[in-house]
């Protein structure tokens, strides 16, 4: 028996409103960019204006862990790239540049 269509849920529903947000941001002006950009600022300081010094600390570790498990997944390639882009390393690690083979 065939499966009965129930519409547009979950996943395909967040897909087409992101599309949808997407298609807006193109035609928009800069001024309405600016707004837009603007008042997500203003949002972003007026929510942290206001949390506990507990929620700041916790925000602040949520970003950390984040920041370690996307580090955990990165390759090798794009390592280097990043090294190569920046001039830097990954933390606790030496430089690169500065590394000498055993012959």
């Amino acid at each position: 028996m065939p499966k009965r269509n129930r519409g547009i849920t979950g996943d395909a529903a967040s897909r087409r409103e992101t599309i949808r947000k997407r298609e807006r941001r193109v035609v928009e002006t800069e001024e309405e960019r600016s707004r837009r950009l603007s008042t997500m600022a203003q949002r972003g300081q007026d929510r942290r204006g206001e949390e506990t010094e507990e929620q700041r600390n916790s925000r602040l570790s949520d970003m950390a862990q984040r920041r370690q498990e996307r580090r955990a997944v990165e390759t090798e390639e794009q390592r280097k790239y990043f090294d190569y882009v920046n001039g830097t390393t990954w933390p606790g690690e030496k430089s690169r540049r500065n590394r000498r083979t055993k012959k």
